[in-house]
């Protein structure tokens, strides 16, 4: 080679070695960039996180001391449930550990302290002795589940739509349409996520109603346990958060069927986000949270 050949063939080598450094660099800033961006959407996300158990605690501290101080009851049937409840999740809590470490399970643990948080605001909102609010009848309307219950079936969508449509203070068969509709979906997901047969084969000597089929309770063990969130503390409050919002439907039923005016726009709203929620929550649960 030439002397320019060869001053020429560094400057190649040279320029390659350049590139490659660049391209390093380059690759090295993206990377960093990414970890950044991970870093601080799980800062974001833990922050958010904190801040909802904050919200959640203090809703239940405070919906605790409230429903110490009713003196006087209406809905005795609610207060109980929400109690009862409410020491269903205080046990849950206290053994959260278990749960916090397998997939899912924080996740769990959030819904099911906004669940107990619900149920103690909904039982003081009823005992409320004024039900004066701004809402819009529309608001009763408005959903945020109806994508979700189409994932299962338009048949519980449209049952839905329809119990929200009777919800309504000026319906005088408001409590019957509401409470047969929005029971059905809460028997509905249990069923299509729990069927008889299955719980059945996952479990021949499980507890049976006198018609033979499986609890509620068992269909709810078997769901937590296909999730991997089996605890009997999970157990316990899913089955007791369902019988909670059934007391609702009962109470709910007693109160207004014939009266369209017992519950103001207020009550209605509080009543339909207990439901709604309890949808959200048990939903979770049969799609693996």
């Amino acid at each position: 080679m030439t002397p320019s050949q060869i001053r020429s063939a560094i400057r190649q080598a040279q320029n390659k070695q350049k590139q490659a450094i660049d391209k390093y660099n380059r690759e090295v800033r993206q990377h960093n960039q990414k970890v950044k961006q991970a870093a601080n959407n799980y800062n974001n996300e833990v922050r958010i996180h904190n801040a909802r158990v904050r919200a959640n605690r203090q809703k239940i501290e405070s919906e605790l001391r409230r429903l110490q101080s009713t003196r006087t009851v209406r809905y005795q049937v609610v207060q109980t449930s929400a109690i009862t409840l409410n020491n269903y999740y205080e046990r849950l809590d206290a053994g959260g550990s278990t749960l916090e470490n397998v997939n899912h399970g924080s996740e769990f643990l959030d819904l099911s302290e906004r669940e107990n948080a619900n149920s103690l605001a909904l039982s003081n909102a009823l005992e409320s002795e004024t039900d004066e609010s701004n809402i819009d009848p529309s608001d009763l309307l408005r959903t945020e589940i109806d994508g979700m219950l189409q994932q299962l079936s338009p048949d519980l969508s449209n049952r839905w739509r329809g119990a929200l449509f009777s919800l309504n203070p000026q319906n005088p068969d408001a409590a019957r349409h509401f409470c047969t509709s929005a029971r059905e979906v809460f028997v509905q997901i249990l069923d299509m996520n729990a069927s008889d047969e299955t719980v059945l084969a996952q479990y021949p000597s499980c507890d049976t109603t006198p018609n033979g089929q499986p609890t509620r309770k068992e269909k709810i063990r078997y769901m937590l346990d296909r999730c991997g969130l089996l605890t009997a503390q999970a157990v316990d409050f899913v089955d007791e958060d369902v019988k909670n919002v059934l007391a609702l439907f009962r109470v709910f039923n007693d109160g207004t069927h014939g009266s369209s005016g017992k519950f103001g726009l207020n009550k209605l709203m509080s009543i339909k986000t207990r439901v709604e929620d309890g949808i959200t929550y048990l939903f979770s649960i049969s799609q693996h949270v």
